[in-house]
C-alpha cells in the first residue's frame, strides 16, 4: 500500500512539474470573438521586440485595434493603434515600438521603431512575427502570424514568438470574407494580455 501510495505522489509531483513548464511557456494571449491565441515568446531570440510587445500589453495599447490584414495561405496582421478608428483608410499605417530603442527621435514617441533582430528561425505555420516597412529597422507595434509556411520572409523580418495553441482561431481569422485591401468587412478586434499581467 505504501510503494502504490508513492507512486501516485510522484506521479501527482510530475504532473504538476509539466503543468506549471506549460504555464511558463505561455507568455501571452490574443483574445479574439472566436477565441484566444496562445503565445510563447522568444525573449531571448529578438530581446527588443518581445520587451516592445509586453510593454504594450501591459498598457493596453493593443486593445481594441483589430486584424486589419488577412491573406488566406498567407498571414494574419494586427496591432496597429489607428485600426480602433472607423476610418479604415488609415488602417495599416500606425504604431510605434512601446519606448525609445535607438530608433528615431527619443522625444517623438511616434516616431519610434525596433532595430532589426533577423535569425534563422524559419517562417513556418504559427510563427508570430513583427511587420515592417522598407526599412529593416522600421518594425513597429504591428506583427503577423503566419497561416502557412512562408520562408521567403526568413532572415528579413523579425521572428519572436509562435503559437501554441488556437490556430484554429487565426484560421477563423483568415478566412474572413474581405475588401480589396484585404481588411475583414466586419471587424475582428483583440485584447492582448501577457504573463504575470494583472486583469483590470
Amino acid at each position: 500500500m505504501k510503494q502504490y501510495q508513492k507512486i501516485i505522489f510522484i506521479l501527482t509531483i510530475i504532473l504538476y512539474c509539466s503543468c506549471v513548464a506549460k504555464i511558463e511557456t505561455n507568455d501571452a494571449v490574443i483574445s479574439t470573438k472566436y477565441g484566444e491565441i496562445v503565445l510563447e515568446l522568444y525573449d531571448t531570440l529578438a530581446t527588443k521586440h518581445v520587451e516592445s510587445f509586453k510593454l504594450h500589453a501591459q498598457n493596453g495599447y493593443y486593445d481594441g485595434t483589430t486584424f486589419h490584414r488577412v491573406i488566406p495561405g498567407f498571414m494574419i496582421q494586427g496591432g496597429d493603434p489607428l485600426t480602433k478608428s472607423q476610418d479604415r483608410s488609415r488602417h495599416g499605417t500606425g504604431g510605434n515600438a512601446a519606448k525609445y530603442f535607438g530608433i528615431g527621435t527619443e522625444s517623438e514617441e511616434s516616431s519610434w521603431d525596433l532595430p532589426a533582430e533577423f535569425s534563422s528561425t524559419p517562417h513556418v505555420r504559427g510563427i508570430l512575427s513583427m511587420a515592417r516597412s522598407q526599412n529593416p529597422d522600421s518594425g513597429g507595434s504591428q506583427f503577423f502570424i503566419c497561416v502557412a509556411d512562408a520562408r521567403f520572409l526568413d532572415n528579413q523580418y523579425t521572428v519572436f514568438g509562435k503559437v501554441v495553441s488556437g490556430m484554429s482561431v487565426a484560421d477563423a481569422i483568415v478566412n474572413e470574407p474581405r475588401d480589396p485591401k484585404n481588411n475583414p468587412n466586419n471587424r475582428i478586434e483583440m485584447t492582448v494580455r501577457v504573463k504575470g499581467m494583472k486583469i483590470k
